[in-house]
């Protein structure tokens, strides 16, 4: 029987104000929003975890004391994020170089907010490609808003294609990514139409490679920060995404999400999509947004889709407290396997290397 591959991605809010502070919480064994998030990585017990919000030093000190703390997972990658790179340009238009709004991703300093991936599995760094430099404008069929500066980048925290190493030497892809939030501009919709195009660059890169060879067996992971049909946002890409004839959607859900729809009321109740596969808790007045889906684990068609789901449970669970004090969005998981096609013939590594 092939091997089970878990992949989930959790958008953790251990973001801090800080650099070190991360690693400070973390070695604390007393901080109750650390303590959670580990409680719910080892319960979801995910083979392969695409970690958003986490800050990033240049050693992976917090990473890898995170990893210690959790167990079970030796191999790790985290880059410098786009979050706190000075642009070295009036990007918020306040009249002065400098300051998170200045930064290719708002940020209040370097590394703050970062992505990074834990996995059972070897991960391919020689193989990973990292799109995070990329100028906006240089999207093809990009929507940023006229005047927009060359220098400005289109990940406000980081694009990678992450090849992890599986049973027989199989490679599969994580592309791996963390989008801006929709709003919080101007009649410009700088935003938006950035939120829009950092799903738009999988599309890109699915269908013609960027001027590179695609893969054909990965998983799209990571924060979209954005609802297919509800909330604020220009959702046409994300839309696309999940109806690609490339990408399967498993629609995953739980029971804790049907639940705070029904508890949380306001604005959750003019939603129109199905509450139950919601994966984050916002506030529900006061012209927020309530809860949505924005958090993705989305396979290729080449893969053998066995089971998904999110993770939360209903207040009275185990782990409902856990849910709750660790972050505002819920880890996402997917349980994927390689069908026997590929394992008879797929990519492996000594091919993937030869046509880098």
């Amino acid at each position: 029987m092939a091997e089970q591959v878990r992949i989930a991605t959790f958008h953790t809010e251990l973001s801090r104000d800080g650099p070190g502070l991360l690693l400070r919480d973390t070695l604390s064994k007393d901080d109750p929003q650390v303590e959670a998030v580990i409680q719910i990585i080892r319960a979801s017990n995910a083979d392969v975890l695409v970690l958003a919000d986490i800050d990033y030093d240049l050693n992976s000190t917090a990473l890898a004391a995170l990893a210690k703390r959790i167990g079970g997972y030796p191999h790790h990658f985290a880059l410098l994020p786009n979050r706190g790179v000075p642009s070295g340009v009036d990007l918020d238009g306040n009249g002065r170089i400098g300051g998170p709004g200045d930064a290719q991703g708002y940020a209040a300093y370097k590394g703050q907010g970062g992505l990074a991936v834990l996995s059972r599995w070897p991960i391919r760094h020689t193989l990973a490609r990292d799109f995070s430099a990329m100028r906006w404008t240089d999207l093809p069929g990009h929507i940023a808003p006229e005047g927009t500066p060359d220098v400005q980048r289109l990940s406000t925290t980081g694009h990678w294609d992450l090849p992890v190493e599986v049973t027989g030497g199989h490679l599969i892809h994580l592309l791996v990514w963390h989008a801006t939030p929709p709003v919080f501009d101007g009649p410009e919709d700088r935003n938006g139409r950035r939120n829009h195009d950092e799903a738009a660059i999988w599309l890109r890169y699915l269908e013609d490679g960027l001027g590179l060879s695609p893969p054909s067996t990965f998983v799209i992971a990571g924060f979209a920060n954005l609802d297919p049909v509800d909330g604020n946002g220009r959702p046409e890409a994300l839309q696309t995404l999940l109806r690609h004839p490339l990408i399967y959607d498993p629609k995953p859900t739980s029971e804790g999400a049907s639940q705070a729809t029904i508890e949380d009321g306001g604005i959750n109740a003019r939603h129109v999509g199905d509450p139950s596969l919601d994966t984050v808790d916002w506030g529900d007045a006061n012209n927020r947004p309530g809860n949505l889906r924005v958090d993705y684990v989305l396979p290729s068609r080449t893969l053998d889709v066995l089971d998904s789901g999110v993770f939360w449970p209903p207040v009275d669970h185990l782990f409902g407290r856990d849910v709750q004090v660790a972050s505002r969005h819920r880890l996402v998981w997917v349980d994927v396997t390689l069908p026997d096609s590929a394992r008879d013939g797929g990519q492996r590594i000594g091919h993937a290397e030869a046509r880098q």
